[in-house]
């Protein structure tokens, strides 16, 4: 197989312009991915021959919905929205974080992306030709493994999300999601990290029924001006807005071990 050239579509004008730090080699990159450790050095080197590294600024898009994949992506660093598009409004379906592949499924399936990929925070991703990433898959159990796990964990955070959804009223999923911001964060103010509209959209919500909820949040201790989130009594917070381990944990990629290592 010939080495691949960076693919000339939607991002190949933004990759241009986020030439300002010299990015890792795509097999350290890959070398140094936690739920690829079980993959052996010949198959991440035979992947980083027919892969390409780039940083990718903020705001660009990585593809669109309905576009056939001609990468398996592995995001490094940085963050990614996926949005589901009809017409010009946009729905946020998740935010990807690292180290986790892109829509994975779409390249094993050759099928077309069902959303649209915008970086949200400057992002570092490893780009891997999507014909040799699927021959891989298929002739590595390690790397199968590796990538079934990736796609397990994608798989229940969004039954974590539709968990929310369904069971969940619309006051106490906008608490329990700044809760979580407010859980994360090292200080008392803590800004949005997404438009409200599309965390409304992320929540199964109208942007008017998240801004009526705001009020009714701030008697619990968490309060919002603009897009800032102050958290003022993050005891109340909790005993308002108690997290749910089956709903709101997070989901680690965990590879199961090759059957040789199990005897």
């Amino acid at each position: 197989m010939t080495k691949i050239t960076p693919r000339r579509h939607s991002i190949a004008a933004d990759i241009a312009l986020s030439e300002t730090r010299a990015p890792a080699t795509p097999r350290a990159a890959l070398e140094a991915v936690p739920w690829l450790a079980g993959v052996s050095s010949a198959v991440l080197a035979r992947l980083a021959d027919q892969a390409v590294e780039h940083r990718i600024p903020a705001g660009a898009r990585l593809f669109e919905q309905a576009e056939s994949p001609n990468f398996a992506e592995f995001l490094i660093e940085g963050s990614v929205e996926l949005l589901a598009v009809r017409g010009e409004v946009e729905s946020l379906i998740e935010t990807v974080r690292p180290v986790d592949l892109i829509l994975p499924a779409a390249v094993l399936s050759r099928g077309p992306y069902l959303v649209r990929a915008r970086v949200l925070q400057e992002a570092a991703i490893v780009l891997i030709a999507a014909e040799a990433f699927r021959a891989a898959v298929a002739e590595d159990q390690a790397l199968c493994l590796a990538v079934l796990a990736c796609q397990a964990a994608q798989f229940r955070r969004q039954m974590r999300q539709a968990k929310a959804i369904r069971l969940r009223s619309a006051e106490e999923r906008v608490g329990c999601y700044l809760l979580r911001l407010a859980e994360r964060s090292a200080g008392p103010s803590i800004r949005l990290p997404h438009e409200k509209r599309l965390i409304a959209s992320q929540l199964g919500m109208t942007r008017e029924t998240f801004s009526r909820a705001l009020p009714l949040i701030a008697r619990h201790g968490l309060r919002m001006e603009g897009d800032r989130l102050t958290v003022e009594d993050l005891a109340a917070a909790r005993a308002a807005f108690p997290l749910d381990p089956l709903i709101d944990d997070a989901e680690p990629i965990a590879p199961l071990p090759l059957a040789k290592d199990l005897t």
